[in-house]
């Protein structure tokens, strides 16, 4: 079948699930942005906020790279911290890096932060996903998305960040009631916020924890995890899968299973098939090639693609980046990649021995459970 005929949906809900697939499907993190041409060429008309908040060219930005690259499953465009404007911190995305506002560092912060309708104050991103489905038709998966609170709470309480995040851990060990009331608000507004999307059409949405990286088992297990089972849990009302994508995290793999996620998302620092081990076949996986592979050789970004769909042989497998594309990344190395995730055909042995390796874990568990 030829790759521009198949329902990518279903293939996409079908890696989801852990079934069985004819190939993997593949997408890129961050693939709508600086490194296409025309998406350059469209910002120097208009602002990074103007993008988002502008349904029409929200949309026309996400489909670029399904257009350029032809990928699996188009992201919509947006960004992680609309929903601290929309909770009342004031935000700015200059050329530097995002800005928030009156950032949160006392409890009359955290009192003050609104609850939103997405339907209304953020109404922008659903007629996004609405003009996206309408132009890409019913077989492609449109994906939302949002951060998981404790990333979210990062920027919040830092205004701005690097990666140091030095407020958020002394509030951590100074004032943990304080983070987790901050942890809860922000889970109480992110769960409407992607179920929206979802009923504006998203096939599956993913949770973004950049940060989950810099907390240790404990400190994820008592604030970041019970927030973000939460989210993932209101999301559940609905049938779409739930992607949580984490970095650095391969201490936490453990933790992130008990998220309720059906697809965690790794970086290059976990290899998939270990990830596997540890994870078990009831969780899908997602990742986990390198950016920075795709600024070498077609070559070498093709086989990095090949590798990563070895290590699970492609079952319960979605091809992607460990972490998003990199701006100064060459067009035709990022279709090398996609290109070569497509045309691997996954064969009879591969298939067989991970189902019998899925058999026997699901044997293992439900022995456990007896």
């Amino acid at each position: 079948m030829e790759l521009a005929t198949q329902n990518r949906k279903q293939l996409f809900f079908r890696a989801c699930r852990s079934e069985p697939v004819e190939r993997v499907p593949v997408w890129i993190m961050r693939q709508a942005g600086r490194y296409l041409p025309e998406y350059r060429a469209l910002r120097e008309k208009h602002s990074f906020l103007e993008v988002c908040k502008t349904p029409d060219l929200a949309a026309e930005v996400s489909l670029q790279p399904f257009h350029r690259l032809g990928v699996d499953a188009i992201i919509v465009f947006s960004d992680i911290l609309i929903v601290a404007e929309a909770m009342g911190l004031p935000l700015d995305v200059p050329d530097s890096g995002p800005v928030l506002g009156n950032p949160v560092r006392n409890s009359s912060d955290v009192d003050r932060l609104r609850l939103f309708d997405p339907n209304e104050t953020t109404r922008f991103l659903g007629d996004a996903i609405r003009a996206i489905c309408r132009s890409a038709g019913p077989t492609v998966p449109v994906l939302g998305f949002a951060a998981a609170p404790w990333t979210l709470a990062c920027y919040m309480v830092e205004g701005q960040t690097r990666g140091e995040l030095v407020k958020i851990k002394q509030m951590l060990y100074t004032a943990p009631d304080l983070l987790r009331a901050l942890l809860d608000k922000i889970a109480r507004a992110t769960a409407p916020y992607l179920r929206a999307q979802i009923e504006a059409g998203a096939a599956a949405v993913q949770l973004f924890d950049t940060w989950a990286g810099e907390l240790s088992q404990d400190e994820y297990d008592a604030f970041a995890l019970p927030a973000t089972q939460r989210v993932i849990e209101e999301i559940r009302k609905s049938a779409a899968p739930v992607v949580l994508y984490s970095k650095g995290t391969s201490h936490l793999l453990s933790s992130l299973a008990k998220s309720g996620a059906d697809v965690l998302s790794v970086d290059w620092r976990i290899p998939l098939d270990e990830a596997r081990r540890v994870v078990g076949h009831r969780i899908a996986l997602q990742g986990n090639v390198d950016p920075r592979i795709l600024l070498t050789r077609e070559d070498i970004a093709a086989g990095a693609a090949r590798a990563a769909i070895s290590q699970t042989a492609g079952r319960g497998h979605i091809l992607n980046l460990g972490h998003g594309i990199l701006p100064n990344t060459p067009v035709e190395i990022a279709q090398a990649f996609v290109r070569a995730g497509q045309e691997y055909q996954l064969t009879v042995t591969e298939v067989n021995a991970t189902e019998v390796t899925r058999t026997k874990d699901a044997r293992a568990e439900a022995g456990r459970r007896a």
